[in-house]
C-alpha cells in the first residue's frame, strides 16, 4: 500500500511539474495537491505546491468581496482539527487554505501553526520561505515572516526582513528595536562561530578572564587535557548542586567521550536516563553510540596487541549488541522513524528481508531517511527476486534526487544492473553512462560498460 501511494504521488508530482512548466498553474496546484495527499512527507513536492499556489493566486488578481470571511472559515477548520489532535487533517485543510491565498499573513500563520503542532517544522519553514520571497513590499506579511524568523532563531534572516520593514516603515519603533535585536544576535552568533576553538578567542569578547577561559574551553570542538579537567570538575560541581539536572550529566558525558573515557561517559548517561524515567530517546541514542565507541576502543586495543582472534570476538559482540539494542529501542519508541530505518538496514544486512521491508516501508515517512529507505527497499526486493518492485523504488528515489550525489549514483547504477540482467543493454548503458559522466571510477562501471558495448555490437 505504501509503495502504491509513493508511485501515485510521484505520478501526480510529475504531472504537476509539467503543468507548472507550461504555465497552467491551476492544474499544477490540483496535481500537486493530489501528490501531497498521497505522500505528505515529501518536502520537495510541498515546495513545488507552494510555488504553484503563489503563481496561481497572482494570476487570479485581487481577491473579491467576501474573501476575508472565506479565509476565516477555512482557518477555523484548520484550528478545529489541530485542537482535536488530528494533525494530518489539519495540514490537509491548511493546504486548501493556502490555495485560496498563500500570501495572506493570517493564512500563513495558521498554516505554520498547524505544521508546528504536527511536529513538521520543515513544512512550516517551506511556507515561510515561500512567503518571504514574495513579501518585499507587503509590510503586514513581511512583519509576520520576520517575527517567525526571530522565534525560530534564524537571526540573519530576521535581520534582513526587519531591514526591509524599516525602509517601508521608517518611524516604527518596534521594528527598529527588533532590527537592533536581530543584528546583535547575528553578530553574537558570528563572533562565537569565528572564535570557536581558538585559544584565548573569547577574551576579546568578555571581560571576566576566568569565565572567558571556561567559555573558550567549552566552545571547542574537542575539549582535551587541562580544558577537559577544568570542565569535568565544573560539571561535577553542578551535578552535586542539581543532581536531577539531566543536561549537566549529558554535557559531562560529552566531555568524557571526547577524551575517550567511555566507561565514565556510559555511567553518566545511565544516571541521566534513570533520572529521566527512561523517556528520553536522545539520551538512549547517545548511550548506544557511546557503547559502540567503547567496543571499538577494545577492538583496537586487541589489534594493537596482535590478538586478532580477540578483536574478532569483541567485534561479533558489538554487532550483536547493535542489533539487539536497535530492536529494544524500536520497541520503546515505535514512532521513531529514524530508528525504524536503522533497524531496517540491519535486518537487510542480516538477510531478515521481511522484517527489513516492514521497517523500511515505515521509514519512508521520514523526510530525512525516505530516499535511503527507498534504496534499501529496492535491495530487499532484489534479494527476494522481485525485480519489478525494486525498480519501482529505485525510479521513485531517482526522480526525487536533483543532483548526481553518492546516493543517486547508487540508485542509477542499480537501475542499470536491473536493466542489464533483463538484457535491455541499451537502457543499461544509458544508466551507466549517466553515472560515468559524474564518476569514472564508480564501482565496476568501466568493466560493465565495455561488456555491454560488446554485447550491443554482437546483437547488431
Amino acid at each position: 500500500m505504501a509503495t502504491d501511494n509513493a508511485q501515485k504521488a510521484q505520478n501526480f508530482a510529475n504531472r504537476g511539474r509539467q503543468a507548472m512548466e507550461s504555465g497552467r498553474f491551476d492544474l499544477a496546484v490540483e496535481m500537486l495537491m493530489e501528490a501531497v495527499s498521497a505522500a505528505p512527507d515529501v518536502l520537495e513536492t510541498r515546495k513545488r505546491l507552494r510555488a504553484a499556489q503563489i503563481a496561481s493566486f497572482k494570476t487570479r488578481g485581487k481577491p473579491g468581496f467576501g474573501a476575508k470571511l472565506t479565509y476565516m472559515m477555512a482557518r477555523g477548520k484548520v484550528a478545529a482539527f489541530s485542537k482535536k489532535g488530528q494533525h494530518a487533517e489539519a495540514l490537509a485543510e491548511a493546504e486548501k487554505l493556502l490555495c485560496l491565498n498563500p500570501l495572506d499573513p493570517d493564512n500563513i500563520e495558521c498554516a505554520v501553526n498547524a505544521a508546528e503542532a504536527a511536529g513538521n517544522p520543515e513544512t512550516a519553514a517551506i511556507t515561510i520561505e515561500a512567503a518571504y520571497e514574495c513579501s518585499n513590499r507587503d509590510s503586514a506579511l513581511l512583519e509576520r515572516v520576520a517575527d517567525y524568523y526571530m522565534k525560530a532563531k534564524r537571526y540573519d534572516k530576521a535581520r534582513d526582513a526587519y531591514q526591509k520593514l524599516s525602509q517601508i516603515k521608517p518611524g516604527d519603533q518596534r521594528i527598529l528595536a527588533q532590527l537592533k535585536n536581530a543584528e546583535a544576535r547575528t553578530t553574537m552568533n558570528a563572533g562565537w562561530e569565528q572564535t570557536a576553538g581558538k585559544r584565548g578567542g573569547f577574551q576579546a569578547l568578555i571581560a571576566n578572564k576566568e569565565q572567558a577561559a571556561k567559555l573558550d574551553a567549552a566552545n571547542k570542538a574537542v575539549v582535551t587535557d587541562e580544558d577537559a579537567d577544568m570542565l569535568i570538575a565544573e560539571k561535577l560541581q553542578q551535578i552535586e548542586k542539581e543532581p536531577k539536572n539531566i543536561n549537566f550529566r549529558r554535557a559531562l558525558a560529552r566531555i568524557y567521550i571526547q577524551n575517550h573515557r567511555y566507561e565514565e561517559a556510559i555511567e553518566s548517561l545511565e544516571s541521566a536516563i534513570e533520572i529521566s524515567g527512561n523517556m528520553d530517546p536522545e539520551l538512549d541514542r547517545m548511550l548506544s553510540q557511546t557503547r559502540v565507541l567503547y567496543f571499538d576502543s577494545v577492538i583496537n586495543e586487541y589489534r594493537q596487541a596482535g590478538d586478532e582472534a580477540g578483536a574478532v570476538e569483541v567485534e561479533n559482540q558489538k554487532n550483536q549488541y547493535v542489533f539487539d539494542d536497535l530492536q529494544e529501542r524500536v520497541a520503546r519508541y515505535p514512532n521513531d522513524l529514524h530508528l525504524r530505518y536503522e533497524l531496517g538496514v540491519k535486518c537487510y544486512e542480516y538477510e531478515y528481508l521481511d522484517e527489513a521491508l516492514q521497517h523500511l516501508q515505515l521509514a519512508q515517512k521520514s523526510p530525512k531517511d525516505r530516499l535511503w529507505a527507498l534504496y534499501y527497499l529496492s535491495l530487499c526486493f532484489l534479494s527476494k527476486g522481485q525485480t519489478d518492485m525494486a525498480v519501482m523504488q529505485l525510479e521513485t528515489a531517482r526522480d526525487a534526487l536533483p543532483v548526481m550525489d553518492e546516493l543517486k549514483k547508487l540508485v542509477v547504477y542499480r537501475l542499470g544492473r536491473c536493466a542489464e540482467e533483463s538484457k535491455d543493454y541499451e537502457k543499461a548503458y544509458d544508466y551507466y553512462k549517466s553515472v560515468y559522466s559524474s564518476d569514472v571510477g564508480f564501482e565496476d562501471l568501466s568493466e560493465r560498460m565495455l561488456a555491454i558495448s560488446k554485447a550491443i555490437k554482437e546483437k547488431a
